[in-house]
């Protein structure tokens, strides 16, 4: 029979270990959001394609919205004779021959994209392929990075050298930054799923 004093020795051992596991397990670094974002693989042509698509019905949606927005407010500058509309067959064919509203047209799509892009990294067609793009170092990208990589986008031709083997198309050179495949988890925040100012606030608590 073992003695009580092996049965000590023992205890101390195991308990030993545990404490020695547990403290090594805290030191174990986390990964940030940024440098998990920064481990994700570049995103094909395919899944680039796919969030394009995705994209366009959104966007579509957008700016039917804004159209009526913008057809609400001719009528009612209209009955406040802020315009006069004697001139044209209705409304909408005032609309047609606005340089306003097509430029109005323009900022909305340009604010579409750049606010997704800068804010969340992902756009609603993005999100759905489980796609962010950012900089090299998982960080978002800017404001202005958004705009050169929407202008040299040439309406989405810029992807096809995503076909090429670094995966980087011609408008993420320019804005130098990078398209990436999120994995499941970094794809699933709560609330608005990806949304920059909701992985603040979800850090922050």
């Amino acid at each position: 029979m073992p003695s009580d004093e092996a049965f000590d020795t023992l205890f101390f051992h195991i308990v030993k270990e545990n404490i020695m596991a547990k403290g090594n397990h805290k030191k174990s670094p986390q990964l940030s959001l940024a440098e998990q974002y920064q481990a994700c693989e570049r995103a094909s042509f395919f899944k680039r394609f796919g969030a394009y698509l995705y994209d366009l019905f959104a966007l579509a949606a957008v700016l039917m919205l804004a159209t009526v927005i913008a057809l609400l407010v001719v009528v009612i500058a209209n009955k406040l004779t802020l315009i006069d509309l004697s001139l044209y067959q209705d409304t909408a064919d005032y609309l047609g021959h606005s340089m306003i509203f097509l430029a109005y047209l323009s900022a909305v799509i340009i604010g579409f994209y750049c606010y997704f892009w800068s804010q969340a990294g992902q756009t609603i067609g993005m999100k759905a392929w489980r796609l962010r793009v950012q900089n090299s170092d998982g960080s978002n990208i800017s404001f202005t990075q958004s705009v050169i990589r929407l202008s040299t986008s040439a309406f989405g031709l810029g992807n096809i050298m995503a076909l090429l083997k670094d995966r980087n198309a011609f408008q993420d050179l320019w804005a130098e930054c990078e398209v990436v495949t999120l994995s499941k988890e970094l794809n699933n925040w709560k609330g608005f799923k990806g949304m920059a100012f909701m992985d603040e606030k979800e850090e922050t608590k």
